[in-house]
């Protein structure tokens, strides 16, 4: 896509971390969402499952077979597959993926039972997101044939994933860091051999991250940031890897804290229109966003109420009156208090 870096569909990033590209670029995928195959061979595990795109599964079969270690054919490709969040983009190649594990084993093994990897992912914690529309894991994961994973002993499709559990590939180890914010049931992996960080969505390669709860979320960056073990690089579900990882999430915080130290000194100023005694949400968004083209005052509008929404929670802001939508909403500054910083 223009102005972005371009990915190489297969990269080897190191003996135990091969970036697969998911064939699935777009405005909020950037130039498509990145799996990782960790280990130093197979079995190894799997990090996310891409959209469901037809191209991307003989890619995914390219990186199996031609890229990664050679393989030991008695043994699965994929042992786990870690699910990041439920996002669609990170979920809906699961229908595909799993046929193509069987058939790549079948191949090496006719006749043998195809052993299943466990799909993993972190409970979602809030039951909005489970009657969610758009989360269609529940559905993919009926579609699945039980023959094609791992159940758990009670019989569920997905193993939990919990904070600071640890996970091994081969000569690999991963520590998780569930890293709410981006949603709520997002996580992290710590590639402790390669001082690597697997961030999800909650750090991107370009750009900046979307999230459901900005207090959330920045708890979430400076659990990262003051993550006890060592690591350099982060490798993003979004985006090239990001070389200097401490200091890219530390300018994530830092803008954020700058824009809510915006919002709160706009609401200290005299409000705009003639007769009004509070700032708008709307107002707020054209006066932050000035020099910005119009047509991105819409998407701001959530980030402002996310910023709003915490400080809210803080009682630092009050809303003041309601108006017709969310637009003209009314806001007024109770405390100029900055908050915490890294």
């Amino acid at each position: 896509m223009e102005g972005l870096e371009p990915i190489p569909n297969i990269t080897k990033l190191s003996d135990r971390v091969i970036r697969v590209l998911g064939q699935n670029p777009g405005k909020f995928t950037l130039q498509g969402t990145n799996l990782y195959l960790l280990g130093t061979s197979n079995p190894y595990i799997l990090v996310d499952t891409a959209e469901g795109k037809d191209e991307f599964i003989p890619v995914l079969e390219d990186a199996l077979t031609s890229v990664a270690a050679p393989q030991d054919a008695g043994l699965p490709d994929v042992s786990d597959i870690i699910l990041s969040h439920w996002h669609g983009d990170h979920i809906g190649g699961l229908p595909s993926v799993l046929p193509l594990l069987q058939r790549l084993w079948a191949s090496r093994n006719p006749g043998k039972p195809f052993p299943a990897p466990r799909i993993h992912k972190h409970p979602l914690v809030r039951e909005s997101d489970a009657s969610s529309t758009w989360n269609k894991l529940p559905g993919v994961l009926d579609t699945l044939p039980k023959d094609l994973y791992t159940q758990t002993s009670s019989g569920a499709a997905l193993h939990d994933l919990h904070d600071s559990q640890i996970l091994s590939a081969r000569d690999t180890t991963l520590h998780v860091l569930y890293t709410p914010g981006h949603t709520y049931d997002s996580i992290g992996l710590h590639i402790a051999e390669d001082n690597a960080l697997y961030t999800a969505d909650t750090v991107l390669g370009q750009g900046t991250s979307v999230f459901e709860d900005l207090a959330v979320y920045l708890t979430s960056l400076n659990k990262m940031l003051h993550f006890p073990k060592e690591y350099v690089h982060l490798l993003p579900s979004h985006g090239p890897v990001v070389e200097k990882g401490k200091e890219t999430i530390t300018m994530y915080i830092k803008h954020r804290l700058e824009r809510e130290t915006q919002v709160l000194n706009l609401l200290t100023k005299q409000a705009p229109g003639e007769g009004r005694a509070n700032w708008s949400t709307w107002d707020i968004v054209k006066d932050l966003y000035a020099s910005y083209p119009e047509n991105i005052w819409e998407p701001a509008m959530r980030g402002i109420l996310l910023h709003l929404a915490k400080l809210e929670g803080e009682g630092r802001v009050k809303k003041v009156g309601a108006g017709n939508d969310l637009k003209d909403a009314e806001w007024v500054a109770l405390s100029r208090t900055p908050s915490p910083s890294l």
